[in-house]
């Protein structure tokens, strides 16, 4: 008899049973960080685990079709985790935007990230493969995964593209780095750049909210000079 795998989840906080909630509600939960991975659960056969055991376990229905790719492809397999696409920044390989669980599967040399995203009006299924020798750079922070990578047919002096994959927790993370042997970590310029970016963004919307205020205030002065 195989694994009798739950199909919902009830979830214990502070003494109180949520849900139920299905797996992809689950980790949804987990990327906005609303859980975390020693959260409890109980699932619909009555058995307590935890959020990290859930993302643990890998049932034929939760595994992506895109990661099928025949038997040999399942015998190289070195390592698996679940995981979050939270970020790809820069050019150099093609990363769908996946939403949700994706899959990270070490092998044969390569990363493959494996999850759904959506075109148009319909969700697909799709994977990336990755070479292990592209990553140039890694920081842990927490459970989240920093990495800078640039695909081994570019220039020496090219950009780097930079992912950030969520992974649920700290020995995840760790985990998975050490399958990253020529990652070093990132220069201080790498990371400072990277804020330095996501702060321009903020501050052009703080622009332009400014601006939408003075206009309103002038225009209601303007307003009441004229009643």
């Amino acid at each position: 008899m195989g694994r009798d795998y739950a199909t919902v989840y009830h979830v214990l906080l502070q003494g109180r049973s949520m849900g139920p909630y299905d797996r992809r509600t689950i980790v949804g939960m987990c990327i906005k960080k609303a859980l975390t991975g020693d959260t409890e659960l109980i699932d619909s056969n009555g058995a307590q685990l935890t959020v990290a055991d859930l993302l643990a376990e890998r049932s034929p229905q939760n595994s992506f079709n895109g990661t099928r790719s025949g038997a040999f492809s399942f015998s190289v397999v070195q390592a698996t985790f679940t995981a979050a696409l939270l970020q790809v920044r820069g050019r150099g390989f093609a990363i769908p935007a996946f939403k949700g669980e994706v899959e990270a599967r070490v092998q044969a040399g390569l990363l493959r990230v494996a999850g759904r995203y959506r075109r148009g009006l319909r969700w697909r299924e799709d994977r990336v493969k990755l070479p292990l020798k592209a990553f140039v750079h890694a920081r842990i922070v927490g459970s989240r995964v920093d990495l800078w990578l640039r695909p081994p047919e570019a220039a020496p002096g090219a950009a780097l593209q930079r992912v950030s994959l969520e992974l649920f927790s700290s020995e995840a993370a760790g985990a998975l780095v050490e399958w990253m042997p020529v990652a070093t970590p990132p220069p201080v310029d790498l990371i400072v750049a990277g804020g330095a970016a996501r702060g321009s963004g903020y501050l052009v919307w703080i622009a332009v909210i400014g601006v939408a205020a003075v206009v309103a205030l002038v225009g209601l002065v303007l307003a009441l000079r004229v009643f």
